[in-house]
């Protein structure tokens, strides 16, 4: 049987795909910079015949290798010739940070030729309807913590599975595109990829992600964040308080605001705010107040509503104050667009390879770059058990299971799962068919 096949392949790379994980996880790098991952996970896949190009969408530690399988029996040529023609590099060099890559790695992307719109060369199915099927790496670690979310298993896993299917299914027509995606954590590259064109040339995403139980999920909350600065006037606060103008007063009223708009939201919104930089002394009227907050809601059109009340908060804070603001918005985050169908595909490979735990979908979960994503095309994650029932993630719990057996299983189940699915997508045309139908239906629903 061709999946026992696949899950075979999978199990042959176990021991090499389990050592790039321990790497990953000893050596954690995060915000952008995760070179050494991604040069690690490049290796291995110009190593098993995919055409790799990096960097992509500004960003030094992101990447995309492409196989295509022309079927029949053939072997895949392991490019696209009508997408990547000028486009991929040979992975020689790619621990070198690109040459002119003047933004920072969360700054403007500048798009490669010919990927601007959507890409015109990305857009076409080469070959007609044959299914291009997308696995999405992330690889970055949390700042001071480390794989606290169990990223460094991520990569290893879309890699296991990607090589299986290139070496078992050549009698398929496909296309494999695996996608590197650093800085979920922080600036979310997910976006910058998008904007610049990129991960619009696949059918479905696909990833999988290490936790407490082995699940996919419903919803996700869209999030807003801001870091909020206000401007006031220095002076003694026993000597002459009459000529000072206080930011941190509006910082505080800010806050209050943030509390009295809570009444009039809906039940899914949650609201967060923290004092980002001290005032300075208690004698001393503050010139300068930062404070970050963060809205959230399982509806990212209903969220930009809340944002724009949020705002309206921060201005009469100032203006009650007697102070100016500068309110700095980060990239914005989307919630997902379930796709029940993908969702149980994934669970029933994943009970298939014998993955523990298995669980109901998780109906509430926090925020990522992922949501973006699944507004633009069907995707899923597959959670896979590696910890207890009930352990956090971005815990220190996360961190020291990060490289025991369980998390090498983590591994090898979360390969197959994806894998899995993907087998079923490739031989039977209906469930493609399906997975596109109840995008379109839900897409409306939940924006």
């Amino acid at each position: 049987m061709l999946k026992e096949r696949i899950f075979e392949e999978i199990d042959r790379q176990k021991e090499r795909l389990c050592e790039m994980a321990d790497i990953i996880f000893d050596h954690p790098e995060c915000d952008g910079e995760e070179m050494m991952a991604a040069d690690l996970l490049c290796g291995y896949l110009a190593e098993n015949g995919f055409t790799v190009e990096r960097p992509i969408a500004g960003l030094k530690s992101a990447f995309r290798a492409v196989y295509h399988s022309v079927g029949s029996g053939a072997e895949g040529s392991g490019r696209m010739a009508e997408q990547t023609a000028g486009l991929a590099e040979a992975p020689a060099g790619l621990a070198e940070a690109p040459a002119g890559l003047a933004e920072p790695p969360g700054g403007p992307a500048e798009p490669p030729a010919g990927l601007a719109e959507p890409p015109a060369g990305l857009a076409a199915n080469p070959g007609g309807p044959a299914p291009r099927i997308g696995l999405l790496c992330e690889y970055d670690a949390l700042a001071g913590l480390g794989h606290g979310c169990g990223h460094h298993m991520q990569g290893p896993a879309c890699l296991g599975a990607a090589v299986a299917l290139k070496n078992c299914c050549r009698d398929q027509a496909f296309t494999l595109v695996v996608y590197g995606t650093p800085a979920e954590e922080t600036f979310g590259g997910k976006i910058n990829m998008m904007e610049a064109g990129y991960l619009k040339d696949i059918d479905v995403a696909l990833m999988m992600h290490g936790g407490p139980d082995t699940c996919t999920d419903i919803r996700c909350l869209a999030l807003s964040s801001f870091d909020v600065t206000f401007h006031g006037k220095k002076a003694h606060a026993a000597i002459m308080p009459e000529a000072g103008r206080s930011a941190f007063d509006a910082l505080l009223l800010a806050f209050q605001g943030v509390e009295f708009l809570r009444e009039h939201v809906r039940d899914d919104v949650r609201m967060h705010y923290t004092v980002k930089t001290l005032p300075g002394p208690e004698n001393v009227v503050p010139s300068e107040a930062v404070g970050s907050f963060a809205l959230r809601s399982f509806s990212r059109d209903y969220l930009d509503q809340v944002a724009e009340r949020f705002r309206d908060i921060v201005r009469g804070a100032a203006l009650m104050a007697g102070v100016t603001c500068e309110i700095a918005e980060k990239p914005a985050l989307a919630n997902k667009v379930p796709n029940l169908t993908l969702n149980d595909l994934l669970v029933e490979n994943a009970r298939l390879a014998g993955a523990p735990g298995i669980t109901p979908p998780r109906e509430r979960t926090g925020s990522t770059d992922f949501g973006n994503v699944m507004h633009e095309l069907p995707g899923s994650c597959i959670r896979v058990k590696f910890v207890p029932s009930g352990t956090s993630s971005h815990s220190k719990d996360y961190v020291e299971a990060g490289k025991t057996e369980a998390a090498h299983s983590c591994v090898v189940y979360g390969a197959k799962a994806m894998a899995g699915a993907s087998l079923d997508m490739l031989t039977d045309s209906k469930i493609m068919e399906s997975i596109k139908r109840e995008f379109a239906e839900k897409r409306e629903l939940y924006r």
